[in-house]
């Protein structure tokens, strides 16, 4: 009943770990030519790589048999005996990628070495070998990916949006890019050039990948242990953002994921930053490959350490340090003006008990004696006392004196005919009125993110724009390359809404604003979007329009209330039971909540 599988069979299970989409074939193929020694990758991606993932380098090249070798299941070069996994260097060494890609796509790779003339041209499609050639081509490899995923419709079909794949094959090529300044590179999308990262040194390379801006917020981190190294950079806490994306980890120059190692960064910025900012770290261990273990996951991208604890209080203690030393973290800083001069005790110098000097005579219950009460005595202290009660309203003979008979009339956000009902606000924050089980509290700023999502969601269904608001001057927002792309994916959306956008270079434009929005910041409408995208950009259950709408009513909810008058508080609380939901905000946060008051005085 046991038999062995074909060749062909075998690589599309191997493929299912190792090739699950797009970006796979990129991490592979970009990580075989880094470990090639090339001094010059060029990338280029045709509809997120569905059509074409091509990868050109100037490394060392293949020989005909090495490459027709290279296809075979666990063929490589980096590895030749079992001790060799405990000294491992390079990207690539289980041998399994260049077969899952051939096992589930048409490949055709181009290849020659440095001494030879003549190099080979492979085709191969779903594990066969159809053609190898000699042909006239450049020192390297260049391999193109065609049709992934062609001979597997199931899951072809479950790719996501272009956008998505797209922003998980930038994903990628940023953390090979990172780790390799040296190395230069090119990335094309669809005939335009999103990358073009000339070699040079770590942060020229952070960037030339992340915008000019973020050179100014760099800290260098540099310590060495006798259990690691820890070289990179971290973020100022002031150039935190609202989403993540800019947090790297690097051992041994491979990109790694860790919660538990970003912890102890998150830690070090805990009194520096809210708890939903994400401050930007790039940080590269050196350790003893034999203390770490990196083949425990299929893409490599966990690994274990040997002294993980210790790395972890080394990790947060030279975060703390280098935000100390930038002096990001506040320092006491002591006025000496005005201080006791200490002097220096030398070595010879006598110490002389001090002595205690006691009035025998002294009494305190004589007026003679009580010169202190005598001399500060306060005048008209009755008068004082008075003065206040009347300031507070109260009358000197009780705290608990009457209401007086008549009140000012009270506004209500209730129908002529109703009961009066007081609306009381509460640290800025809340809104408190009476209801008929007790006492209901409204936050206002949840409350009015409602009003406002339920507002834009109505424009997005009635499908017009009622209007935009040109800006004076246009208001310009920089962006990463990924960024932009994410941005563009809902382009049409925020042009429908009633906003004039454009892009410049890695900038979005803004020139104009949807009616009601002309004071809209547009730096937090991208963050909001941004955020709202990358969390859950891969869901299912993705919803454009009621992701656009949740950021722009964030964005422009009210942060800091105020003092709200009572006609103020009526139309807020008017206009929020006015929508379909007004129990909870846009995030699913509640915006009302009910005292019942009578628990309070029952046992």
């Amino acid at each position: 009943m046991i038999k062995l599988l074909p060749d062909n069979v075998a690589n599309q299970i191997a493929a299912g770990e190792v090739v699950q989409r797009p970006a796979s074939v990129v991490k592979e193929l970009v990580e075989n030519a880094v470990d090639a020694g090339a001094s010059q990758i060029n990338l280029v991606i045709k509809d997120a790589g569905r059509t074409l993932v091509q990868v050109i380098d100037d490394g060392s090249g293949m020989s005909d048999t090495d490459a027709r070798m290279a296809f075979e299941r666990h063929a490589t070069s980096k590895i030749t005996a079992i001790g060799d996994l405990d000294s491992i260097k390079t990207f690539g060494f289980r041998g399994e990628a260049l077969a899952s890609i051939a096992a589930v796509a048409e490949v055709e790779l181009k290849t020659r070495l440095k001494n030879e003339d003549i190099g080979v041209r492979l085709l191969i499609s779903a594990s066969k070998v159809l053609s190898s050639e000699p042909v006239q081509c450049a020192v390297g490899s260049g391999f193109s990916i065609k049709n992934l995923f062609y001979n597997i419709p199931a899951r072809r079909k479950f790719l996501k949006t272009d956008a998505s794949e797209l922003k998980q094959i930038i994903n990628e090529f940023q953390r090979i890019a990172i780790c390799n300044p040296d190395v230069a590179f090119v990335f094309t999308n669809n005939g335009t050039q999103l990358y073009n990262l000339p070699a040079g040194n770590l942060k020229q390379r952070l960037t030339g990948i992340f915008g000019k801006n973020i050179a100014g917020s760099l800290i260098d981190v540099n310590i060495e242990t006798s259990i690691i190294k820890v070289s990179g950079f971290i973020g100022r806490a002031d150039k935190a953002k609202k989403t993540s994306g800019e947090q790297f980890f690097f051992v041994n120059n491979r990109f790694f994921r860790s919660p538990y190692m970003q912890k102890a960064v998150y830690k070090a910025y805990e009194q520096l930053l809210p708890a939903d900012m994400h401050p930007s770290f790039f940080l590269f261990l050196e350790a003893n490959p034999a203390d770490i273990d990196i083949n425990i996951h299929p893409q490599k991208t966990e690994v274990k350490f040997e002294n993980e604890n210790a790395i972890w209080q080394i990790l947060n203690a030279v975060v703390r340090e280098s935000l100390s030393k930038y002096a990001i973290t506040p320092s006491i800083i002591f006025d000496m003006e005005g201080a006791p001069n200490i002097p220096v005790l030398e070595q010879h110098t006598r110490i002389v008990t001090p002595g205690i000097t006691v009035d025998s005579g002294y009494n305190p219950f004589k007026p003679a004696s009580a010169g202190y009460l005598q001399n500060n005595k306060i005048d008209g202290w009755e008068q004082f006392y008075n003065d206040f009660n009347k300031q507070s309203g109260m009358s000197g003979d009780s705290m608990f004196a009457p209401e007086p008979e008549s009140e000012p009339e009270q506004k209500t956000f209730f129908e002529s005919g109703m009961p009066k009902k007081r609306f009381l606000q509460i640290k800025d924050k809340y809104i408190a009125t009476p209801v008929k089980s007790g006492l209901m509290l409204i936050d206002i700023c949840r409350a009015h993110q409602r009003i406002l999502f339920e507002e834009f969601m109505l424009l997005f269904q009635a499908g017009s724009v009622t209007g935009s608001q040109k800006q004076l001057f246009p208001e310009a927002v920089e962006l990463s390359p990924s960024d932009c792309i994410l941005i563009q994916s809902v382009w049409n959306d925020l042009e429908k809404m009633g906003f004039d956008i454009h892009s410049f270079d890695s900038s979005i434009v803004f020139h104009a604003f949807p009616a009601g929005l002309e004071k809209a910041n547009a730096k937090d409408i991208i963050d909001e979007i941004l955020r709202n995208i990358k969390d859950d950009y891969n869901s299912q259950t993705w919803d454009t329009h009621e992701k656009l709408a949740m950021s722009l009513a964030k964005s422009e909810s009210v942060k800091k209330c105020g003092i709200f008058t009572d006609i103020e508080m009526e139309h807020l609380v008017n206009r929020l039971f006015a929508c379909k939901m007004p129990d909870i905000d846009a995030e699913g946060k509640p915006t009302i909540s009910i005292i019942e008051v009578e628990k309070f005085f029952h046992s």
